[in-house]
C-alpha cells in the first residue's frame, strides 16, 4: 500500500530538515575511509564472489521470459550455470545446469520450450522438476539410484513476477531479505508488471564502481547539470537505510518541474494507479543488496542490475517494466534504439567508470572519504563484510561498523531532531 498520510508528512519534514541542515545529523558517525583494495585487490574481489554472490538473492528473470509450462531460460550473471523452468504445476524452479553423469550443460540454448531435458552427451533425461527420469543403457549400471541423481536445485522464489535466485540453502526466505521494502513495493503491483526491455552492456570498471555512482546524488549537478539536476532537489534528498544492506533515496522535484520531466514516457503508457503521492511527485529510488538499483514511479519500474565480470571489468544490465503499453510502444528507460546504447543519464554515469578504475589503481590512492549524502555505500558495505564475514577479512580492508542499529530503519534520530 502506499505510504500513509503520517509517513508522507514524516518524509516532507525530513526533506525540509535535510536542507536545512549545516552539518550531517546529531550522532550520525564520522565514516571512515573506504580502503582502496575494495575495488582493486583480488583477495577482496575473490571473497565477494565466495560470499555476497553465493549468499544474496539475485534477480535472475521475469515469468515474460518463461511464459507457459516447459519454457526454460539458462541465465549465468553471477558465474554459475543456471537453468530456469517453468514446471507442468506452474512453479518456477532452478537447477545447476550440469548433468549428473559427467558434468555436461543438459542445456545449451539461451532459451526454449522442452517437456522434458536430456543431456546431449549421453542421453540422461530430467523432468521439469529436476528428477532423473532415464539414463541411457540403464543395463550397464549396477546399483544406480535415480532418485539420488538428480539436477542440483538452486534456491528460486519469486516477487510479483520477478524470479530471484539464491545459491546458498541456509539463507533467509526473499520475503524476509527484502524485509520492509517488501510491503513498500506492493503499491508498485510488481505481479502484474510486464518485462518491456532488457539489454546488457560491458563496462571497463569494478562493478561497485558503476553501481556506487546509482546510490547518490552527490554527483547529480556535477555530472547531471542538463538532465537530472534540474528536476531533483538534492538538497532534499532523503536517505533511509534498511536491514541487510538495502537502502532508499527520496527526492523532491522542484517546484515548476513535474515527474514526467524525470522519467519522460509515452502517455499510451498505463499508469499504475495504485501508485501513492510520493512516488508521484518525487524521485524514489531504491538499492537492493547487492547489486539492485532502481527508480520506481506510476508509469515504470525500471532497475539496473550490475554483475562482476572480473576485478577491473563488470556487466550493467537495464530493465524496463510497466503494466501495459499499445503495440510497437514499448518502453525502454534506458537505452536508446532497442538496446543499441544507454540514455543520455547513463552515458552521463558511465563515462568515467574507466578512468577512475585506473586512476584507484595508482599509488596515491589509499581510500575513499565518503559524506554523509553519501550513507547508503557505506552501509552496503558494512553488510557486505558481514555476509562475508568480517574475521574471512584481511583488516586492511575491512570497513569498521560505524553506522549502528539506531540508524538503521525503523529507526531515524533525525525525526527526533526535528521536534527539538
Amino acid at each position: 500500500m502506499p505510504m500513509s498520510s503520517q509517513e508522507v508528512e514524516s518524509l516532507r519534514a525530513l526533506m525540509e530538515f535535510e536542507a536545512s541542515r549545516s552539518a550531517p545529523p546529531e550522532g550520525f558517525p564520522v565514516l571512515p575511509d573506504i580502503p582502496a583494495g575494495r575495488y582493486t585487490d583480488q583477495r577482496f574481489f575473490n571473497l565477494e564472489i565466495k560470499h555476497v554472490w553465493r549468499k544474496s538473492w539475485l534477480l535472475a528473470a521475469h515469468i515474460d521470459e518463461l511464459p507457459e509450462p516447459g519454457s526454460f531460460l539458462l541465465w549465468d550473471n553471477a558465474g554459475q550455470p543456471v537453468l530456469l523452468v517453468h514446471a507442468a504445476d506452474g512453479s518456477i524452479n532452478a537447477f545447476y545446469n550440469t548433468c549428473s553423469h559427467r558434468g555436461a550443460p543438459v542445456v545449451t540454448e539461451r532459451s526454449g520450450h522442452r517437456k522434458r531435458f536430456t543431456c546431449p552427451y549421453h542421453g540422461w533425461s530430467y523432468s521439469d522438476r529436476g528428477e532423473l527420469v532415464a539414463v541411457r543403457d540403464p543395463q550397464d549400471f549396477r546399483d544406480l539410484d535415480l532418485s539420488t541423481r538428480g539436477l542440483a536445485p538452486v534456491r528460486c522464489e519469486r516477487f510479483g513476477n520477478l524470479v530471484f535466485v539464491n545459491f546458498d540453502p541456509e539463507a533467509p526466505a526473499l520475503l524476509d531479505w527484502l524485509g520492509p521494502i517488501a510491503g513498500e513495493w506492493e503499491e508498485f503491483q510488481f505481479d502484474n508488471c510486464r518485462l518491456a526491455a532488457r539489454h546488457v552492456f560491458d563496462l571497463d570498471c569494478n562493478w561497485k564502481i558503476a553501481m556506487e555512482a546509482n546510490t547518490e546524488v552527490y554527483h547529480v549537478r556535477s555530472i547531471h547539470q542538463q538532465t537530472v539536476a534540474p528536476v531533483l532537489d538534492d538538497r532534499r534528498n532523503v536517505n533511509t537505510l534498511y536491514p541487510n544492506g538495502h537502502g532508499r533515496m527520496v527526492a523532491p522535484t522542484p517546484k515548476g518541474k513535474v515527474t514526467l520531466d524525470i522519467m519522460p514516457v509515452s502517455p499510451d503508457i498505463a499508469e499504475i494507479d495504485t501508485v501513492g503521492e510520493v512516488a508521484r511527485t518525487c524521485t524514489l529510488s531504491y538499492g537492493l543488496f547487492p547489486n539492485w538499483v532502481s527508480p520506481l514511479s506510476q508509469w515504470l519500474l525500471p532497475p539496473i542490475l550490475f554483475w562482476p565480470n572480473g576485478i577491473d571489468k563488470c556487466r550493467m544490465e537495464t530493465w524496463t517494466m510497466a503494466p501495459q503499453w499499445k503495440d510497437g510502444l514499448k518502453p525502454d528507460l534506458w537505452t536508446e534504439n532497442d538496446g543499441a546504447e544507454l540514455c543520455q543519464v547513463l552515458q552521463e554515469d558511465t563515462q568515467f567508470g574507466e578512468k577512475i578504475q585506473k586512476s584507484m589503481q595508482s599509488y596515491g590512492f589509499q581510500g575513499v572519504p565518503l559524506s554523509y549524502q553519501e550513507s547508503r555505500i557505506y552501509h552496503w558495505n558494512q553488510a557486505a563484510d558481514r555476509i562475508i564475514g568480517i574475521d574471512n577479512i584481511p583488516p586492511e580492508l575491512r570497513v569498521a561498523q560505524v553506522i549502528g542499529d539506531e540508524w538503521i530503519y525503523p529507526n531515524d534520530p533525525r525525526i527526533a531532531q526535528i521536534s527539538d
